[in-house]
């Protein structure tokens, strides 16, 4: 494995944990298999799920138990992750139409660690209240949200 020129280092799972929690208004549920669940204003943002059907290994069919959902904005956004050759990023039938990808921890270091933080980044700011998305933009002074 090899991280692109230029990029930060290889992605983790403790990555995503560290950039959801680095959010504010943050609250962490918990769901049927005690995984975290990140939430703004009780939206979810970044959901580690439990072994679902929809997510199984195509030569095992065994259920992957390490998936991670990641909201996103569009689904033009979903696409552009999930579309790209050789993209960690995927997603079922069971997300039609479904502003998320999932990515399983196991690969998250096909992506650089800065990446994987804008994303979490990107799906708080997806969630969150427009209030709270500008005061965080501008906290960052970066463009606001009309």
């Amino acid at each position: 494995m090899s991280v692109r020129p230029g990029a930060s280092e290889p992605a983790t799972a403790e990555n995503v944990h560290e950039a959801a929690l680095a959010m504010p208004y943050v609250t962490v549920e918990r769901g049927g298999g005690d995984n975290p669940v990140y939430q703004v204003g009780r939206k979810s943002f970044v959901y580690f799920r439990t072994p679902r059907p929809d997510a199984v290994d195509p030569e095992t069919g065994e259920r992957y138990h390490d998936v991670v959902m990641i909201w996103v904005a569009s689904e033009h956004d979903k696409r552009a992750l999930v579309d790209e050759p050789d993209s960690p990023f995927f997603t079922t039938s069971h997300f039609d139409g479904h502003p998320s990808v999932l990515v399983r921890a196991s690969r998250l270091d096909e992506v650089d660690r800065d990446e994987i933080v804008e994303l979490v980044q990107e799906a708080w700011l997806s969630q969150a209240s427009r209030r709270r998305a500008n005061a965080w933009l501008a906290d960052h002074d970066l463009p606001l949200i009309e």
